[in-house]
């Protein structure tokens, strides 16, 4: 058995010297005295071992898209530990395949050079947008604002711009400020016009807060006059209902006290109207009554007749007196009815007796007269004859005048 121990890329002589191959030749990487032959193979080709995972991880993270610079340092410097090193192994394979990953840096930097410009073009139209909207904010009329929609949508954007500002790309310097100045510039805008809207909604509020409270001061001073008030009571509450807002937390308890004196008045007239109507219910009864009495007038088609006695009922209902509040309509509407009745019969009346329109009617009716003599004459002449035809016609006009005489009459 040989002295030597040989595996195919190196081998260790009787020395303990440890050999590498490399082309046609071989090459002293160490030695390893105090071991074996396989202790000492072994040991150098671990060394080889750590190389070629080296190499390998290096060919992973090009593969996954490291930094092409990143991936050129790595490999000049493993083509460095590779070139001469000590240990057994195809080290030509490992030098070979790092030469490929450095042919190809110059291809990963160009896409990963378009990808960075992608990305960054991307970073800035996404910012652009976010300075747009808040710019939008700002161009909004202050007064139809809805502040606490916008102050939210404002918050919402600011927030979008540091996630993307701490998440996003590194914009240039320039293009970074300049957004970041027109962003500012549109917050600065919505916080001055909120704060101005609010300057002056105060001012709204404290001018209406002191209308309201002299309109409750008047109001309250209306109590000694009990329902009689109520009038005036009315007339405060239009001037309320213009005096604007004074903002909720005084709007409630400023209508509390206002809606409380109304209330008051409206107590007193309800008591008042309680005794009214007890009061006036006797005169209810005597009104229903009467007005049983004065439907009958309803069939009475003489005007004379029915003028007197809707006049008989007249005085009768005056003097009988009021009738509780909310009998007060239907007492009246069955009355009305009555009264448009009577009416109705002195209209037809002065129709009819109109000199102009009695004129025309006399005229009209001589004339019909006249028409009925002939149609009559003709009748007779037909009915001699037997004229079938001429007997229905004359007939027919005949009672046609007739009809048109009396209603004449």
């Amino acid at each position: 058995m040989s002295s030597e121990n040989q595996a195919p890329w190196g081998r260790v002589d009787e020395t303990g010297t440890v050999y590498v191959r490399e082309g046609d030749g071989e090459r002293v990487v160490g030695e390893y005295p105090d071991g074996t032959p396989e202790e000492a193979l072994a040991y150098y080709e671990r060394k080889f071992a750590d190389l070629n995972g080296q190499v390998t991880l290096l060919e992973q993270r090009a593969k996954a898209g490291a930094s092409a610079s990143d991936i050129a340092k790595a490999v000049a410097h493993l083509t460095e530990s590779v070139t001469g090193a000590n240990a057994v192994g195809n080290l030509q394979a490992l030098a070979d395949r790092l030469q490929t990953l450095a042919a190809s840096v110059s291809e990963l930097t160009e896409k990963q050079s378009e990808e960075a410009k992608a990305q960054l073009d991307a970073a800035i139209a996404e910012r652009t947008a976010i300075v747009a909207e808040v710019e939008s904010l700002a161009a909004q009329d202050p007064a139809k604002a809805q502040w606490k929609q916008t102050t939210a949508q404002l918050d919402a954007l600011f927030a979008r711009w540091q996630k993307h500002q701490q998440e996003g790309p590194r914009l240039p310097k320039g293009e970074a400020n300049e957004l970041w100045k027109r962003f500012r510039a549109a917050r600065t805008t919505i916080e001055q016009h909120r704060k101005a809207f609010f300057a002056e909604l105060d001012t709204v509020h404290r001018d209406a807060r002191t209308a309201k409270q002299g309109l409750v001061e008047r109001a309250e001073a209306l109590a000694a006059q009990g329902a009689a008030g109520i009038p005036a009571y009315r007339g405060l509450l239009e001037d309320w209902k213009k005096a604007g807002r004074a903002g909720k937390r005084y709007d409630d308890a400023l209508w509390a006290k206002f809606k409380a004196a109304g209330d008051a008045l409206y107590g007193a007239k309800a008591e008042v109207d309680a005794r009214d109507n007890e009061e006036f219910e006797g005169n209810l009864q005597q009104k229903l009554s009467l007005l049983d009495e004065a439907e009958t007038i309803l069939t009475i088609t003489d005007r004379a007749a029915a003028r007197e006695k809707l006049t008989a009922v007249q005085l009768r209902w005056d003097e009988i007196g009021k009738v509780p509040r909310d009998k007060v309509k239907t007492v009246e509407d069955r009355l009305r009815k009555v009264e448009t009745h009577v009416r109705k019969l002195d209209d037809d009346h002065w129709q009819r007796n109109n000199p102009e329109t009695k004129a025309r009617s006399e005229g009209l009716a001589g004339q019909l007269q006249g028409a009925i003599s002939k149609l009559e004459d003709e009748l007779a002449e037909a009915r001699a004859t037997g004229d079938a035809r001429k007997i229905a016609a004359a007939e027919e006009a005949l009672n046609a005048r007739r009809v048109w005489l009396d209603a004449l009459r």
